[in-house]
């Protein structure tokens, strides 16, 4: 395997004939179903600049990849509180799965948080410009659609999600 480019994050690899992404340092990413006690799940909505569009996703982020040695667990408690604005009294390991295995070697680790308490506004750090909805169970597909309809895109592991919850 070579680096053909790297960038503070991301690296293009080739091994053969084979062109792949991958994190630097082969970080991961934690990415949460957070589950209130009313039956709604919490989501997030933000710009995601390679698709050039508003994107309505789970919450997550990369492990460690400001503090060196961070559990997944870690990162998911710290994303799902600075993206949403909520704590969990639990956070369930629901083992860990591929992104887009033919492109990329990003794997993440899934959480169901359960317990939820709102701590604060949520949005996430400086920049991020993120906007928390929580979402009746009983019409999350409805709201997706109504989301692509609007000209959203919509993260394939809400469909993941679906199975957890």
């Amino acid at each position: 395997m070579t680096v053909e480019w790297r960038g503070k994050y991301i690296e293009i690899r080739r091994e053969g004939t084979w062109e792949y992404a991958a994190r630097t340092r082969d970080i991961g990413a934690a990415v949460v179903i957070a589950l209130t006690d009313a039956a709604e799940i919490v989501l997030v909505e933000q710009h995601r600049v390679p698709l050039g569009t508003r994107t309505i996703e789970l919450p997550a982020g990369l492990i460690a990849d400001l503090t060196e040695g961070e559990t997944a667990a870690d990162s998911a408690a710290r994303e799902l509180e600075e993206e949403t604005g909520f704590t969990a009294a639990s956070l369930d390991d629901l083992g860990e799965y591929a992104t887009s295995p033919g492109m990329s070697a990003e794997r993440f680790q899934l959480f169901r948080a359960t317990g939820l308490t709102r701590t604060g506004p949520g949005g996430g750090v400086p920049g991020e410009d993120i906007t928390v909805h929580v979402v009746p169970l009983a019409e999350l597909k409805t709201w997706l659609d109504a989301r692509r309809a609007d000209g959203l895109v919509i993260d394939c592991r809400l469909i993941v999600a679906l199975g957890f919850v």
